[in-house]
């Protein structure tokens, strides 16, 4: 079997060659851009297993890489990025990313990531696609940092919020506590991890005021929570 093959979209050479040493350490082939209209050209000639790509590109920004990109294959994407926002991981969450990762980062934990996140994916990698919609009992104001459930808006603390919206932007992927942790907890560091299962319980509690009869929210024993599909 060949060694999957990751395309990594960094402007600066120092991040990009701790990247490129790590994953080749650990067996991949890695090719290294710093346009992001170069990275879209590759990417159409030929197929990759992932894609490493930095928000902050000279030419355009990695968001709008990552929405062309989706426009004709759903490869696995994994943002880069210097900013903490939380607006910036739910819209790079909403048009396609896989993953989200702030600098400064452990190249070594990337690396582990790219792995976690080629195992899910399996063989669908660079297969032609169109965005697939969120699930239709939703409705996502990011702007308005809103989310309506069956048309109904719903009452949800900052953290309810943050993690409902996370859940929304990738219906039927799988987070761990950990991934939850630090994607929608990050600016709260004393935070314990049973405080995924408190928040996920409360959510569940008012989308079931909404309706009763479905229960959006799946536990996966031993891997996290999802958004049923």
């Amino acid at each position: 079997m060949n060694p999957p093959t990751v395309v990594v979209v960094e402007d600066e050479a120092a991040i990009a060659d701790t990247i490129l040493y790590a994953l080749r350490t650990d067996g991949m082939q890695a090719e290294h851009l710093v346009l992001g209209g170069d990275a879209l050209q590759r990417l159409r000639a030929a197929p990759a297993d992932l894609v490493i790509l930095d928000v902050g590109l000279p030419d355009m920004s990695g968001f709008e890489v990552c929405r062309t990109l989706r426009t004709f294959s759903d490869v696995p994407v994994i943002f880069l990025t210097a900013r903490h926002e939380e607006i910036d991981r739910i819209v790079g969450l909403e048009i396609g990313a896989d993953d989200y990762v702030v600098k400064p980062f452990s190249p070594r934990e990337l690396a582990a990531r790219v792995r976690v996140i080629l195992r899910r994916a399996g063989g669908r990698a660079g297969a032609p696609s169109a965005t697939a919609p969120p699930p239709a009992r939703f409705t996502h104001d990011a702007a308005g940092a809103r989310i309506a459930f069956h048309g109904q808006w719903l009452a949800l603390t900052r953290y309810e919020y943050r993690l409902l919206a996370l859940l929304v932007a990738q219906p039927g992927r799988i987070y761990s506590r950990a991934q939850l942790m630090d994607m929608v907890w990050h600016d709260a560091a004393d935070t314990i991890d049973r405080t995924v299962d408190t928040h996920i319980k409360t959510v569940r509690a008012k989308l079931r005021a909404v309706d009763a009869t479905f229960d959006a929210i799946r536990t996966h024993r031993g891997m996290g929570y999802s958004l049923d599909p």
